[in-house]
């Protein structure tokens, strides 16, 4: 069996190939020991589905409204008409958000609502900030 070569970076310097883990697989992320369950716990350690900054926007808008049709959303938060499809599709398929479909005067309409799933997520999320901002604070 041929050993592999070692790879050269652009600088000159040489790297040595992957090693193997000892089950046989190279040693990546999926090998490693899972984070202990306090780590998990952390307040540092937030929902990333509502984290991203235009899914905590379109979570928070709802929040405040039995729902928002797609355009009233995309004026309010200011994003693209694609933004918008794939942050609210990521929320739906998470269960925080519903999305009804209908047609007023053959115009297609699209609301969309927070879950009770998707409020207990955000309440989550701002218990996780709120134990962030406490602990800054507090030095």
């Amino acid at each position: 069996m041929r050993k592999p070569s070692p790879v050269r970076s652009r600088g000159g310097t040489v790297a040595s190939p992957a090693r193997k883990a000892p089950g046989g697989g190279a040693n990546t992320a999926a090998s490693t020991p899972k984070r202990s369950r306090a780590r998990a716990e952390s307040p540092v350690e937030l929902d990333r589905v509502i984290h991203e900054r235009v899914r905590l926007a379109i979570v928070s808008a709802l929040a405040g409204a039995e729902s928002l049709a797609f355009n009233e959303l995309k004026e309010l938060l200011q994003i693209t008409d694609g933004n918008l499809s794939v942050h609210a599709r990521k929320l739906e398929d998470a269960g925080f958000v519903a999305c009804e479909k209908s047609f007023v005067e053959r115009v297609p309409r699209t609301e969309y609502r927070l879950t009770p799933a998707g409020r207990k997520a955000l309440d989550a999320y701002l218990s996780h900030m709120e134990a962030l901002i406490q602990r800054v604070r507090e030095g």
